[in-house]
């Protein structure tokens, strides 16, 4: 008997877990599982909506989603470039929805025909330590230009583009404001300066936070951990303009909690959704230019970004990649 209660008890437990998967919002989740539990967690406290995340990177969750097409298991793809919900569209393993916020995002950060609305941008930036400058008598840099200056000789610490995609942004930043040729000038200008080329697009922000470097390269996110932490730390939008990388979501096409799916897309894209950005110290801005990054960042309407084409992006990568090895390093 009480092997048969057990039995039934396994059985109902079974059952209710069962019956709680089918009805909670499934997301296959490219945003670091940390931050993505940050803001999932906001979302299902704002609007009462259960979520089940699966992280997956970029690539896995494209094949992933491809080999479910028949029969979809997850009902959002939360994250991942921009360029990625582009192709899944293509693809047709997305279906449209227009957010009732849209009207409030910038045309870069949403399909026209709803079928995917970015979450959050980062921008490009200079991380400066302004107490080792100041100690060294050298002024804060306004532009990409003043990076030139050689009061900053081996005092600038960036990612290489052979290993970074962060370094290849902004070598795409420089082509599309200056020109392919007036790119590399600057890049091999501003060899001197550049006391190391990381692996890594986020090691910089680290050199700057102990000290090793003044100067500093990469997306905000790390820059502006680092000010929020209480280092003097500024966060620098060049003049010029700043490339940028967008993370976006998607529905899934016949998911199977289409109605949950739509709540979502339009709680991070809403006021309140893009405020828990800050809230939860993801460190990624806002899309929203109503909405502050937090303190001391500007809204992404007072950041002038340099839109890049994803088609030139990556039919040209390894010729410009390339050509930086030869005309930078090879100098």
């Amino acid at each position: 008997m009480t092997i048969s209660l057990r039995a039934f008890a396994a059985a109902a437990l079974a059952s209710l877990l069962t019956f709680s998967s089918a009805h909670a919002l499934t997301v296959y989740s490219s945003v670091d599982e940390e931050n993505a539990k940050k803001l999932l967690d906001a979302f299902t406290k704002a609007t009462g909506v259960d979520v089940q995340m699966v992280f997956l990177s970029s690539g896995p969750a494209m094949s992933r989603i491809e080999a479910e097409k028949a029969r979809p298991q997850a009902d959002v793809w939360f994250g991942a470039p921009s360029e990625n919900h582009i192709l899944a569209k293509e693809r047709g393993l997305t279906e449209p929805y227009v957010s009732q916020n849209a009207d409030a995002l910038p045309d870069q950060f949403k399909d026209v025909e709803g079928y995917w609305h970015a979450i959050y941008t980062n921008p490009l930036a200079i991380g400066v330590r302004t107490d080792i400058l100041e100690s060294r008598g050298a002024p804060v840099p306004a532009s990409w230009e003043d990076l030139k200056n050689p009061a900053y000789k081996g005092l600038i610490q960036m990612p290489s583009p052979q290993s970074s995609g962060t370094a290849y942004s902004l070598i795409l930043t420089l082509v599309e404001e200056r020109g392919e040729d007036g790119a590399f000038e600057f890049l091999k200008a501003l060899n001197p300066n550049v006391q190391t080329y990381t692996q890594s697009g986020t090691a910089p922000s680290g050199a700057l936070g102990v000290g090793e470097t003044p100067l500093a390269i990469q997306f905000t996110p790390g820059f502006l951990k680092l000010a929020d932490e209480g280092y003097p730390v500024k966060v620098v939008f060049p003049s010029e303009g700043v490339g940028y990388e967008v993370a976006s979501m998607s529905i899934l096409k016949g998911a199977q909690n289409p109605d949950d799916a739509k709540k979502l897309v339009d709680w991070i894209t809403s006021a309140d959704g893009q405020g828990a950005l800050s809230a939860t110290k993801t460190y990624f801005l806002p899309i929203r230019s109503d909405v502050s990054g937090g303190t001391g960042v500007p809204a992404l309407d007072q950041i002038k970004l340099t839109p890049v084409d994803p088609k030139f992006a990556a039919e040209n990568k390894q010729r410009l990649v390339d050509r930086w090895t030869a005309d930078v390093l090879g100098q």
